[in-house]
């Protein structure tokens, strides 16, 4: 029976197509100080710190950038409060310390994000903490009371100081909290408000950082679609075989240092490579997003987080005019490539109506779904909730005997990313007996530079960049998408004759172009789901599918039959694991 497609599918039908310049790059000099194997945000993290180090570095990604577990976040840069009962207070500084820097560096993408927790009860959760703190093995936790938050929460609020201008957290009664948020639970006693973060297009950030680090020269080279499946010769003359996943094709490509940074593919990437291991025992994590007007109001602008009746913690976070609701925490097994599953949609509209039993949601508002495996360590009986989410780095010989060894990232989370990446690369650079000589904790990311710290900022910088072919409109979706990046974009519209899709005025013709030529679009579901957000709000249709294909097929080579098969296989792909109801209706055409 045929597997349902997924987002990693590639297709590689013999039929015409343009050579692709990073794939090319890497076997016109099939060779590098260090390969980094995996394109999420961790491993386009190390990537850019060793390029901005002047280190050689490639890093190659089996599917698209951002495309596993790091597109499959709950939207949020936050210092983890919940980690605080695991007693991870080191991952939470961390974390804080973090989120505070990303909101000064990435201020394009990482927004504050006011956060309120409903709270039932006073003295609940006191005796269970300990339990919780001490094993990790608990069954069901005892419900957290305002007592256990107050003091989390002021914790948080003391490792939130480092660098942060963000308010402390505020309490309120029963009377004012609903007041706020009339549409609470009416048994509510207190709600608990402080503020994190998010970022509203994790891929968008991704695809920022990796530029970052192949503007530092050519000694940084990148291409996705592109896996690691395999160790060819031995001693000096070993190899990794590499396969580029749109062609078939493969070849040699030997590194000084290998950096495996797959997430929760990194076992078996280690043992593709001749070196197998046992350190990951991921979760499976679920979202859906909602276009349900009464849901957004009743969220009133911000984050609600809290407890559920079985104990886990989960939320409903409005983005733009849509609601993502989130998120499970399963054991995922030998599961990879995971989808959000009828139990767990019954489960999402059950927290829904655990804090807010007036507002009904039917499956007729879910205009997307994602799941993901976090990439967490082997974990045996601790609770899938009480895995640490910190990461740790295990070093290994290269199979062969070859080059100065093989790094393999256990863990990680999108918040720490910069940290991580920051750490890993010095170990790969102690490694190669290479000094660092460039810091990035205060260096922006990609269009975060020069971007308007405030409202009166943002409307000069359009009113600075409308003219003929760009209103006021198309400039605001422009620097929503690529910060002060899209200047270099407006400049290109501007050189070629351009209008609208017919099917959304959010894509012109010449942008769909601008993406193929410099951000490495291989599929059709590329452009939907990581380049833009318009699969994420439900706004994918049928016609829209077929127009973006259709303006890929002479900037990538494709001729019609293979422009046909990139079609249906983004509708297929965003039927099947999107649920996108829209495109699964195109699909049956």
């Amino acid at each position: 029976m045929a597997q349902p497609p997924t987002d990693r599918t590639s297709t590689h039908p013999g039929t015409a197509a343009a050579p692709r310049p990073g794939v090319q790059a890497l076997r016109d000099r099939p060779r590098a100080r260090v390969l980094v194997v995996g394109g999420g945000i961790n491993g386009v993290g190390t990537f850019r710190e060793l390029a901005l180090q002047g280190v050689d570095v490639v890093l190659v990604e089996r599917g698209d950038y951002c495309q596993g577990a790091s597109g499959a976040s709950s939207h949020m840069i936050h210092g983890g409060i919940r980690y605080l009962e695991n007693g991870e207070f080191r991952l939470v500084h961390e974390s804080v310390v973090e989120r505070n820097r990303l909101l000064r560096i990435a201020p394009h993408y990482v927004k504050p994000l006011q956060t309120t927790i409903p709270v039932f009860s006073t003295f609940s959760g006191i005796l269970n903490a300990p339990l919780r703190f001490l094993t990790h093995r608990s069954g069901r936790p005892g419900e957290r009371g305002a007592v256990l938050i107050k003091i989390g929460l002021s914790l948080y609020d003391l490792f939130s100081r480092q660098g942060g201008s963000v308010p402390r957290h505020r309490f309120l009664g029963r009377r004012k909290a609903l007041a706020e948020l009339p549409a609470l639970r009416p048994d509510v006693k207190y709600t608990a408000t402080y503020f994190d973060a998010s970022v509203h297009d994790p891929e968008r950030l991704t695809l920022d950082v990796l530029r970052d680090g192949l503007a530092a020269g050519a000694h940084a080279r990148a291409s996705n679609y592109v896996s690691a499946v395999g160790i060819t010769g031995a001693g000096e003359g070993a190899a990794v075989r590499l396969r580029d996943g749109l062609t078939g094709e493969e070849f040699d490509f030997a590194a000084e240092v290998v950096v495996n940074t797959t997430g929760a593919w990194v076992d078996a990437t280690n043992g593709a490579l001749g070196a197998p291991t046992r350190f990951m025992g991921g979760t499976k994590g679920s979202h859906i997003v909602l276009d349900h007007p009464e849901l957004l109001a009743a969220c009133a602008g911000r984050e609600i987080f809290f407890e559920h009746s079985d104990g886990r913690i989960v939320l409903i976070y409005p983005i733009g005019d849509r609601v993502l609701v989130g998120t499970t925490d399963i054991d995922a097994g030998e599961d990879l490539e995971p989808v959000c599953t009828d139990a767990e949609i019954e489960y999402f509209f059950d927290l829904i109506r655990h804090v807010f039993p007036s507002v009904r949601v039917g499956r007729e508002s879910i205009v997307y779904t994602f799941s993901g495996v976090r990439p967490l360590p082997r974990h045996d009986d601790t609770a899938p909730g009480f895995v640490s989410r910190d990461y740790r780095i295990e070093k290994a010989a290269l199979p062969g005997g070859a080059g100065q060894g093989m790094l393999s990232l256990v863990g990680g989370k999108w918040t720490t990313f910069r940290a991580l990446s920051e750490h890993l690369a010095d170990e790969v650079l102690a490694l190669l007996g290479h000094g660092r000589s460039v810091g990035t904790g205060e260096l922006p990311i990609g269009g975060g530079r020069g971007f308007p710290t405030d409202e009166e900022g943002v409307q000069a910088w359009l009113k600075a960049h409308t003219g003929p072919g760009i209103d006021a409109h198309r400039a605001e979706i422009l620097l929503s998408r690529y910060g002060t990046r899209a200047e270099d974009v407006i400049a290109y519209l501007a050189k070629g004759q351009d209008s609208p899709l017919k099917s959304t005025r959010e894509l012109s013709v010449r942008e769909i172009a601008w993406m193929a030529e410099h951000e490495q679009v291989g599929h059709v579901a590329d452009v939907l789901i990581r380049r833009t957000s318009l699969a994420f709000r439900g706004l994918v249709t049928a016609e829209l599918v077929q127009e973006v294909a259709q303006h890929l097929a002479p900037v990538l080579g494709w001729d019609p039959r293979r422009t046909r098969q990139e079609a249906q296989l983004a509708l297929a792909t965003l039927a099947h694991r999107h649920r996108s109801s829209a495109a699964a209706e195109g699909a049956l055409v």
